[in-house]
This record gives C-alpha cells, structure tokens and sequence, in this order.
C-alpha cells in the first residue's frame, strides 16, 4: 500500500522546527525537516533510518516502538552530544527529534576544569604559606632571626600570589558578566597608552609610536587600561631584561584602531600559540609562577577585547620576540 500523503499543515509545523526533527512511517523517513537534511543530506527522504543514522541506540529505541530517548554521540562530529526523543504516533508513525548538547557539554566541561585548575592554583600557595607558619611556631626556627625573615618572605610572596589570583579571578567573572554590553563612552586609547606608561617602574624602556593625534573608540576605560597593563606587564615579565618594548598605535583605512605591545624577548613556540588565551595555560610554567603569573592575563586580553567587538591576536617567533595586537572599531 502506497504511504498516505502527510498533511500540508503538519509538514509545515515540521519545518518551523530550528532542530532537526523526522517524521517515520514503518522505519522509513517520509519526511525530514530542513535542519534534519542539513544533518542527513537531502537522499535521507524516504531511507530506511537505520541507514541514515546508523548508531545501535537509536535503533533499539525507534525499533522497540515506545516513547523515549537516548543520549548519544558522534551523529555529526566526532565527539558531538545528540539527545535522540522518539515519540510514537498513529498508523505505525513515530516522531524523532534531535537535539545537539554539544555547546552544553562543552561548557560543562570548560566550567568544571575552569573550578578544578582554579582550586589547583590556589591551594598551591595556601599549603606552601600554611607549612611555614608552621614551621615558624617551632621555638627553634622561629627564634633564628633569619630563618624567620627568610619564611616570612616567603609567606608573603606566596600571600600576594594568592592575592592576584583571586584579583583575576574576580576581573574575568565581572568582565563575563558585561561581555553582552557593549560600552558606550568614547575613550580615546592614545590617552589610556600614556596614562599605562605612567605606571612603568622602567619607563625608559618603553616607546610609544602612533600615525594618529587621537585614537577614539566606544569603550570602557578602565578595562582598556587593564588590557594594556596587562601586555606590558607581560612583555617585562617574557622580554628580555633589557630589551626595549614598543606600543604601537595605527588606523587602518578601514578606519579600524590597531594597538600593539612588541617585546625583544625570546619568543613563543609554535606549539604553544594556539592555548595562549586559555586561561591558567602557560607557555612556560616555571618562569610564569617565577615572575608572579597567574595563568588569567591574556584570557582577561582577549575577553575584554571581544566585549568591545574587537579582536585580538599574538604573533611570535622565537629568538625574535613577540607582538600582541588588539583591533577595535572606530567610534
């Protein structure tokens, strides 16, 4: 017996779904909507759908008939997170659905790892600062003046470890929590270079270059003072200890806003490029700690930038130093 044509009105409801959705009949697609074809491929109308999506959990479920539904994995991507919702209907129809957790789980896992490495970075230094407080009860070492000085020094470098961790712990929660609004005053970001330069123990070794005699963007001046501090601060910190440091400011024809901050250091490798925005990665983890790092600067660079729809960039080479780069928008 030829299928019963499907009514214009429910395969119209069909194709207002934005999720892929699948209409059965007897375990063949007689209709799949358009985000089901961008997901099949145009040939899954009228295929058996065992063949077209071919995972033993989906078919167990649509082939025992009843309500349900399935989490599964790899429909579209390797490593993509589906839930499959099967619903029986009359004259041996079943409805499907498809939903893509992916973005979810991916999320998930970022904001799991992000609480896990943030309790790692924190109890470092809180067992390092416990252990000599402890050692200092001790009558023997705390009654040795150097000794003492010694630990305390300690504790102290480790307390204001600990102190600008939780500083950028708190900046990159409040920056995520405005990265929706996009800021409205316009700041002028020669200006903001200057007021940064002021800042500099070593000022001698920092040069300001610029093609314009003002440099407006809409934006928030103290997160735009916080990107440049923070590329500074880097390029002291992973520049060589002498080398000069450069800001460069330029306006492209476009009429975009280009800020640079290039270092005479020994550069990046290759290998690292790609997770430097990451937060609490580090190219070199000894040399990070070492120089006060928190693992958060760059992640800080990148998500205010993104806040004011701009974007950002690092180019390095090693033996040859490193240039990090933010493009705004004109105001």
């Amino acid at each position: 017996m030829p299928d019963t044509p499907l009514p214009a009105a429910a395969i119209d409801l069909l194709d207002l779904l934005e999720t892929p959705a699948l209409l059965l009949r007897n375990g063949r697609i007689i209709h799949a909507n358009g985000p089901a074809i961008g997901l099949f491929g145009g040939h899954a109308q009228g295929q058996d759908v065992r063949l077209a999506l071919r995972h033993p959990d989906v078919v167990s479920l649509i082939t025992s008939g009843k309500n349900g539904s399935v989490r599964v994995t790899g429909l579209s991507t390797s490593g993509s997170l589906w839930e499959v919702k099967c619903n029986a209907l009359s004259d041996g129809q079943q409805f499907l659905t498809l939903t893509d957790l992916s973005v979810q789980a991916s999320v998930a896992r970022a904001h799991a790892d992000f609480v896990a490495n943030a309790s790692h970075e924190l109890r470092t230094p809180l067992a390092a600062i416990l252990g000599y407080v402890e050692t200092l009860k001790d009558a023997k070492a705390g009654d040795d003046p150097t000794t003492r000085n010694r630990f305390l020094g300690i504790i102290g470098k480790e307390a204001q470890r600990m102190q600008g961790l939780v500083e950028d712990l708190m900046s990159l929660s409040r920056i995520e929590a405005l990265k929706h609004q996009q800021p409205t005053e316009i700041v002028d970001l020669i200006a903001v270079a200057r007021l940064c330069m002021g800042e500099v123990t070593e000022q001698d070794r920092v040069t300001l270059s610029t093609d314009v005699e003002t440099a407006p963007i809409l934006g928030d001046q103290g997160q735009l003072a916080q990107v440049l501090r923070n590329l500074v601060e880097n390029a002291f910190k992973y520049g060589s200890a002498d080398g000069q440091i450069r800001i460069s400011l330029e306006q492209g024809q476009t009429g975009w806003i280009s800020v640079s901050v290039a270092d005479e250091g020994e550069g990046i490798a290759p290998e690292h490029m790609p997770r430097l925005t990451e937060r609490f990665y580090r190219a070199d983890a000894a040399r990070s700690r070492q120089a006060g790092g928190t693992g958060l600067g760059l992640s800080i660079v990148k998500h205010i930038v993104e806040r004011h729809r701009g974007r950002f960039d690092i180019v390095s080479r090693v033996g040859h130093g490193t240039t990090a780069t933010c493009i705004f928008p004109p105001a």
